[in-house]
């Protein structure tokens, strides 16, 4: 039974804003905007807890962002698991990399009006403790039960006096005469189909968006490989409180990362869009013998069990937000490779550029807002641009299928192995703390020229010609995967 409350919207008003879509994103818009004085209806399918194996992990810059919204107790009383790095195992070697000193970031950012009354301070419950989350030297990431924390975020919108809930599917974009979108049309159960009025309407529909094409019909995502997914309960992984990124040369890459006390989600990286048709047989010939020992028996009872999931790996290059009216966000914007957790933290940040360009602006003044949105197009490459680029190439590298990329797997691994800012920098990229790409092709080429440099130190003196000519085509290789990612996000 539909909670009367959630199909009575108001349709005789314009509100300020209508936001399409209830997932991480689409309460986090409709919680800032009403902190801000806007009037706003959020329209979602099923406000009832999902049951999904997205959004599981987020790195401490989505962490950071929700500090900023106002909104990080969306992570209390959840048995959300602490995330304090990740450990990399490549061929039964390991190397840990804990996240930044908080003291080498800048200092989180307080969004005037969203901010107050210590709601960007966590709370200390069961599993998030206040002296490792505000006292800790380091930035902390978090996993979690991915309903249970969108629930959370939805509570919390929920207490906005300037928010209306809504249940019912958007079946439409509506449009005025001049190809400007001027709110949605909601099949409501009991009550038809209902046109809703808005001076900004905000598509926040997730990976599977029906009205990302409002924007271009060519906005459409590219799906190259999947993750299979598996529960294990009571597994001891390798390292507490760590993302493990489990590498080798036999194999495609397995995530492994705990999101509970009880819980620890394992994602084994299928190199196709379309999953083997026995994915049981696949798993036991193709991973089983590469999780390491303290993981086997949670990992044999869960695949003896084969309780599968599956999610397909998009990537989808940010487009201008510019029709008038309309402002596409999240994943129905912009997506990337899932292997370095960064959806969330770039969904989360662009909420926050968001506020600060439009927050303050009377959104009836529609040709304005479209400017601010323009201009927040090319301010938000500064991180997007790097969380995405590296999801691609730290994919195309740790899932190699050529001689070249395999070179680059194992120099990127020996490159970690050396400590210092060999680890610092590149988990600064990968918690979503560096915005900065050009630095992130310095860092990016200096492990291709030290993986070119083991070749020489392999091959010797008398191996030289075959040491330049291969270096010559890792290089080559490197280019290839790393460059039209980079200019496509910067330029694009």
């Amino acid at each position: 039974m539909v909670d009367p409350t959630l199909i009575d919207a108001d349709n005789s008003i314009t509100y300020d804003a209508l936001v399409v879509g209830a997932g991480v994103i689409g309460p986090c818009v409709a919680t800032a905007l009403a902190r801000k004085g806007k009037k706003v209806l959020i329209v979602e399918r099923d406000w009832a807890m999902p049951d999904r194996i997205v959004g599981e992990l987020m790195q401490p810059g989505g962490v950071r962002a929700l500090r900023s919204l106002g909104m990080i107790q969306s992570i209390n009383n959840i048995d959300a698991y602490p995330v304090t790095g990740y450990t990399v195992i490549f061929n039964g070697e390991k190397v840990d990399i804990p996240y930044p000193y908080k003291a080498d970031v800048k200092p989180v950012e307080k969004l005037p009006d969203l901010v107050k009354d210590g709601n960007d301070k966590v709370l200390e419950d069961k599993t998030i403790h206040i002296k490792d989350y505000e006292e800790g030297e380091r930035e902390r990431g978090v996993a979690f039960v991915h309903g249970r924390f969108l629930n959370n975020l939805r509570n919390i919108t929920a207490q906005e006096k300037n928010v209306t809930r809504l249940q019912g599917d958007v079946i439409e974009i509506l449009k005025n005469e001049a190809k400007e979108v001027i709110g949605a049309k909601v099949n409501i159960d009991g009550r038809g189909k209902v046109d809703f009025k808005a001076h900004l309407t905000f598509v926040c529909d997730g990976i599977f968006s029906h009205f990302r094409r409002e924007l271009s019909p060519e906005h459409v995502p590219t799906v190259g490989s999947s993750f299979v997914g598996m529960s294990l309960f009571d597994a001891k992984t390798p390292v507490p409180m760590h993302g493990h990124v489990i590498l080798g040369t036999k194999h495609m890459p397995i995530l492994v990362y705990q999101i509970s006390p009880e819980e620890t989600r394992i994602l084994c990286a299928y190199n196709s869009p379309k999953l083997p048709g026995d994915i049981k047989t696949w798993m036991a010939n193709n991973v089983q013998a590469y999780i390491p020992e303290s993981l086997r028996p949670s990992f044999d009872k869960a695949l003896a069990q084969g309780k599968f999931r599956s999610m397909p790996n998009s990537y989808l290059s940010a487009r201008q937000n510019n029709v008038t009216g309309l402002c596409v966000i999240g994943d129905a914007l912009n997506m990337r490779h899932p292997l370095g957790g960064g959806g969330m933290t770039v969904g989360l940040n662009d909420v926050v550029l968001l506020v600060e360009k439009i927050g303050d602006m009377d959104f009836s003044q529609r040709e304005k807002i479209l400017d601010e949105l323009l201009d927040y197009h090319f301010q938000r490459k500064s991180y997007d641009s790097v969380i995405n680029v590296l999801s691609i190439a730290l994919y195309s590298l740790f899932a190699a299928d050529n001689n070249n990329l395999r070179d680059l797997q194992r120099g990127c691994f020996k490159y970690f192995q050396r400590g210092g800012d060999c680890v610092k920098l590149p988990v600064e990229f990968l918690a979503g703390l560096m915005p900065n790409p050009f630095l992130l092709t310095r860092v990016f080429f200096a492990v291709v020229f030290y993986t070119i440099y083991l070749k020489f130190e392999e091959r010797g003196f008398l191996g030289l010609p075959f040491a330049l000519l291969e270096g010559i085509m890792i290089l080559l290789t490197a280019i290839k995967v790393f460059t039209p990612y980079l200019l496509g996000e910067l330029i694009g």
